[in-house]
């Protein structure tokens, strides 16, 4: 009988997302990531969402319309401190 632990499927992977290059990122996949960054817009906090390729998307004055936002288009978001 086989033993079904995770060794047995294969190798595993491990990476910080905060250390990846734009060029990793957007391989991860562009269309499913969006990244949401604290910004200062007119001297008013905001927050802009970005593709993973760091490509401007949008600007939101609250957090959690910006995450909401991105879960709408179907999307994964990231925070960005």
């Amino acid at each position: 009988m086989m033993n079904d632990t995770p060794a047995d499927k294969g190798p595993s992977y491990r990476f910080d997302i905060r250390h990846l290059s734009v060029e990793e990122l957007a391989r991860l996949g562009m269309a499913q990531i969006a990244y949401v960054k604290p910004v200062m817009m007119n001297g008013t906090p905001a927050f802009a969402i970005h593709a993973a390729d760091g490509t401007p998307m949008a600007v939101a004055d609250d957090r959690d319309v910006a995450i909401s936002a991105i879960l709408e288009h179907e999307m994964l978001p990231t925070l960005v401190h």
